[in-house]
């Protein structure tokens, strides 16, 4: 550098166009604002994980009611935190994926864990492939949920739901265990019963069947009187006996796709939820 001459400022070094003299400004870039993650709504995802995980830990000592209950549980509080995210204003990207991951965990991996534990490791690899499927399906329907999110019609799931595909598997083996069902490796009829409905679960999550979803009631925020008492009714008769009632409950939600599906086959209605088409040739399949 020539004496006399100025060392270059930071800008001038970057090629930026300083101004002089009067018209000099001090410009300050804003300092990004550090992205901070909601408590609640999170919060609540965290507890439906670790009762997952706890449901695993409870089917690998033995303890399959507990296990169970664990599991429905998880979906309990699977179906609060997406609520009071959006009740609270605490939407986030970051909620979004580790709820789907979550979900995943509790709702894919751990009923097939938990009912291979059962039973299905006294079929051996028949039994190893039921597990693989339902989980398998739990990730290829969580995956196809996130995709079509904005395509699909809001009064019904595509495919069977997680959650009461997780219910209807666990569902299973808190009935038996409640009747006595112990050493169910060794109930070869019992865990031929247990493949079956862990490979009916898995599959019916990956198809085109409507599912209701609850999240509407004909298009109003309102619900009439009725339904309110129809809840009350509903509680008081899972209060009887938990195991059989919920069982049976989820045995006919996870029918309700297939009806519904047949029901308007038969009226020439349009049987898929997609509500628009998309130009990707893999999804030709999914709109009428």
């Amino acid at each position: 550098m020539l004496p006399g001459m100025n060392e270059p400022s930071a800008g001038e070094k970057a090629g930026a166009v300083v101004p002089t003299g009067e018209a000099a400004e001090v410009i300050e870039m804003p300092r990004p604002k550090r992205r901070g993650i909601y408590v609640l709504p999170n919060g609540i995802t965290l507890a439906a994980l670790f009762a997952s995980f706890y449901g695993v830990v409870m089917a690998m000592n033995g303890r399959f009611e507990v296990a169970c209950i664990a599991i429905f549980a998880a979906a309990v509080l699977d179906s609060l935190d997406g609520r009071v995210a959006r009740m609270t204003h605490t939407q986030s990207a970051f909620g979004e994926q580790m709820d789907s991951l979550c979900d995943m965990v509790g709702f894919g991996a751990a009923p097939a864990l938990i009912v291979y534990e059962w039973a299905l490791k006294g079929l051996g690899k028949a039994g190893l492939i039921a597990a693989f499927v339902y989980c398998a399906g739990a990730a290829l329907r969580l995956a196809r949920f996130n995709t079509n999110i904005g395509i699909v019609d809001k009064r019904y799931f595509q495919g069977l739901p997680s959650p009461a595909a997780a219910a209807l598997v666990v569902g299973l083996i808190w009935v038996m265990d409640d009747a006595g069902f112990k050493n169910v490796s060794q109930e070869t009829w019992l865990a031929w019963v247990a493949f079956g409905v862990t490979l009916y679960a898995g599959l019916t999550m990956v198809t085109n069947a409507p599912f209701y979803s609850f999240k509407v009631w004909g298009g109003k925020r309102t619900v009439p009187f009725a339904v309110i008492v129809a809840i009350a009714l509903l509680i008081a008769l899972v209060n009887v006996h938990p195991p059989i009632v919920l069982f049976g409950m989820f045995c006919l939600y996870g029918l309700s796709g297939y009806v519904i599906y047949a029901w308007r086959k038969a009226k020439g209605q349009p049987t898929s939820v997609i509500a628009t088409s998309t130009d990707e040739p893999e999804e030709q399949g999914l709109h009428p």
